[in-house]
């Protein structure tokens, strides 16, 4: 009776230790699906009547299925709208209008959002249109507009948000104007329209900077505007804190964009949790050692970088902004693209210039002296882009004849 109960200990065992190797295996498999990965990207956009009292916007947006085995569905989407504005909005009237573009499904004249299937590894486009009236829409900076979407798949049905910015206020090239003089430079703040995701380094550059530019000159972009114009943001919506990001998000200051839940994951998505963690550990041991900022130079060049809300202009104050990616790259092809010289910098009130990226051969102690006070401002000038005109070197006096 003994060796039978002992057999059937064992087969008890057995099948616990498979269910808990199934467990675990079903558990693996499932972290490594993408679930309802349905993407809502902006591909174009046109200002097709840009008059005092009449604007009218069209937006081409994408859904993209990036999953490689899973077939997502859309059945609701609905369009939200918030005007910035220099003034009053009375009076002013918006609407909205969403068109779906289906290859396979005409768009119907009512306008009704038919639940659309995306296939695998396909997309599906809509186009967007807005139509602003109103006695004076000049006062008007910008439009942002909030797509809210259902994701409907093996996660069950998951609410999403696109959300597209478009500038309505747009300065002229030649409205630069307000040199100052340093004792190493004169410095040009440059005013531009709301740089958002829609819009492109290189073209901003050429667009505002060269009427302004003169050989030799150097062109510096704020770290954050690049960023938002490579879509490096993200709604805190969107970002989901885990248990790691609720923990060590107490233990920074909190005036540290690294003290929200959401920015310290948003650092945790992009770094990897290992390295975050043994960037913590390593950090606090080294800063009761009397060494502080260990935890910045080892959790990754994005700890530095990562604005949290309220850190830009609006409506991106209520973005997490990350860092730029591939700074070098862009300014050597804004000096190949243009003939200018161009740096990335992270500039603030404080007197301190960090210069992610420069052209070769750039002064990099030239532009640090250019900009320590901050000429393109951190409050809402609008003025992301700094022109720097080297100042000339004074001619030597003629030497006497000996």
């Amino acid at each position: 009776m003994a060796a039978i109960g002992e057999i059937i200990g064992g087969f008890i065992g057995l099948l616990i230790l498979a269910g808990i190797v199934a467990y675990l295996l079903i558990e693996w498999q499932y972290r490594q699906r993408p679930g309802n990965d349905l993407e809502l990207t902006a591909s174009e956009w046109n200002l097709d009547t840009y008059e005092p009292e009449h604007y009218a916007i069209s937006l081409d947006t994408v859904f993209t299925n990036r999953t490689r085995s899973l077939e997502i569905f859309i059945p609701e989407v609905s369009v939200e709208y918030e005007l910035l504005s220099g003034s009053s909005l009375e009076g002013i009237t918006v609407k909205t209008e969403l068109v779906p573009q289906h290859e396979d499904f005409p768009a119907r004249p009512d306008n009704y959002w038919f639940a659309y299937i995306v296939k695998v590894g396909k997309a599906t486009k809509a186009q967007l249109k807005v139509d602003i009236t109103g006695a004076d829409l000049t006062r008007l900076k910008s439009l942002w507009l909030k797509v809210h979407y259902i994701t409907y798949g093996p996660e069950g049905r998951i609410p999403k948000t696109g959300h597209f910015i478009v500038p309505l206020k747009f300065p002229k090239p030649e409205a630069a104007t307000q040199w100052r003089e340093s004792s190493v430079a004169k410095i040009l703040p440059i005013p531009t329209h709301l740089l958002t995701p829609l819009d492109s380094p290189i073209e901003i550059v050429k667009h505002y900077v060269k009427p302004c530019a003169l050989p030799g000159d150097i062109v510096t972009i704020g770290e954050t505007p690049v960023a938002i114009m490579q879509g490096r943001l993200r709604h805190p919506t969107t970002v989901k804190p885990g248990w790691l990001a609720k923990r060590l998000c107490y233990y920074f200051m909190p005036t540290s964009s690294l003290a929200t839940a959401c920015g310290m994951q948003t650092l945790i998505d992009v770094s990897g949790p290992w390295q975050v963690a043994i960037a913590f550990i390593i950090g606090a041991i080294a800063k009761v050692a009397g060494k502080p900022g260990m935890f910045y130079q080892l959790a990754g060049e994005q700890a530095r970088l990562i604005d949290d809300v309220t850190g830009t202009l609006p409506p991106f104050d209520q973005f997490i902004v990350l860092g730029p990616q591939h700074s070098q790259q862009l300014v050597d092809q804004i000096y190949r693209e243009t003939g200018l010289k161009a740096a990335i910098v992270d500039v603030n009130d404080l007197k301190a210039v960090k210069i992610l990226a420069a052209t070769a051969n750039t002064d990099q102690q030239l532009l640090i002296q250019a900009l320590i006070d901050n000429p393109a401002g951190n409050a809402d000038e609008q003025t992301p882009v700094v022109l720097i005109r080297p100042a000339q070197p004074a001619p030597s006096p003629p030497t006497e004849p000996s």
